[in-house]
């Protein structure tokens, strides 16, 4: 691998890890509104996203490149809404579909087929995440007002967990 790419791997490894800051921001959001499910939702996509950093990292590692960590913005921690949260959810899946993206040419510019290789589980991933928080999205605006619908979320929401997927 160039050091270019190398340089754009560790930049998305440490997105990742800031993607579970911020999702874990979205947990405590949660958690102060009393919305233990939602929190438990948000706690669970920041460990997928430290997964997806850890992934990332014994990539480097197994390339004899190293991965290197860089500090993190500060999330945004107040929203006006459960809608709010998601929408923002939703936004960072998009960017981080085009980082996927990016990166995905980077390696293709360079016919670095292993990365190439290991970048498709991500964009595999990144269409079913960006999936998931559009079906929320949707669920949430037409619940509307009805809170007895917006409790059951929180229900299901609450027994929500991460498996690493097998082999990994």
């Amino acid at each position: 691998m160039n050091d270019t790419l190398v340089e754009a791997l560790n930049e998305q490894m440490n997105f990742e890890f800031y993607s579970a800051h911020v999702y874990l921001a979205m947990a405590a959001y949660c958690s102060a509104e009393s919305l233990d499910g939602f929190a438990n939702f948000f706690i669970v996509q920041a460990e997928e996203e430290r997964f997806h950093a850890m992934k990332i990292y014994k990539f480097l590692n197994d390339r004899g490149r190293r991965a290197t960590l860089a500090g993190m913005d500060t999330p945004k921690n107040e929203y006006a809404s459960m809608l709010e949260v998601f929408e923002a959810g939703y936004h960072h899946e998009q960017v981080n579909t085009k980082r996927f993206y990016h990166l995905s040419d980077l390696a293709w510019n360079d016919r670095e087929h292993a990365t190439i290789g290991f970048l498709k589980w991500f964009i595999d991933e990144q269409v079913e995440e960006e999936a998931l928080f559009d079906g929320i999205i949707q669920k949430l605006k037409r619940i509307d007002k009805d809170s007895n619908a917006f409790y059951m979320m929180d229900a299901d929401f609450a027994a929500r967990s991460f498996t690493p997927p097998a082999g990994e």
